[in-house]
């Protein structure tokens, strides 16, 4: 499968931003697709993701309540709404994606194959 993030940008503390991840190329079938973020110095850290068939979904604690991850199955992309964004979640977003993966290890950046490249979030304060 091919990712391809998209929607990055600069925007203020308070607002909202949507980054895409478009998935072309293989079955959908057992696929999760999740967002990560890295900042300079710092490792990969999961941010949400969901499994396309179903659609069971977690979240980071440091984002529950404000981002909101959703698969547009027309368009076959993963979209990740951040609200009330914050300075802190200043990085650089990837999509990764993993098939047949076991809810528990949702989090695991390890367990994913393939990633798309990354879209920069910039947050003013």
């Amino acid at each position: 499968v091919q990712l391809q993030a998209s929607g990055g940008g600069l925007v203020q503390a308070g607002g909202s931003l949507r980054l895409s991840c478009a998935a072309s190329g293989s079955t959908f079938n057992d696929i999760t697709i999740s967002w990560f973020r890295q900042t300079p110095g710092k490792e990969r850290e999961f941010v949400a993701g969901m499994r396309w068939r179903g659609g069971s979904s977690a979240y980071a604690d440091s984002v529950k309540g404000r981002f909101t991850i959703s698969r547009d199955n027309a368009e076959k992309t993963m979209n990740l709404r951040m609200n009330g964004v914050k300075p802190e979640d200043t990085a650089v977003y990837y999509c990764a994606a993993s098939y047949r993966l076991i809810h528990g290890r949702i989090r695991t950046k390890d367990a994913y194959t393939y990633w798309g490249q990354g879209t920069q979030v910039t947050v003013s304060s």
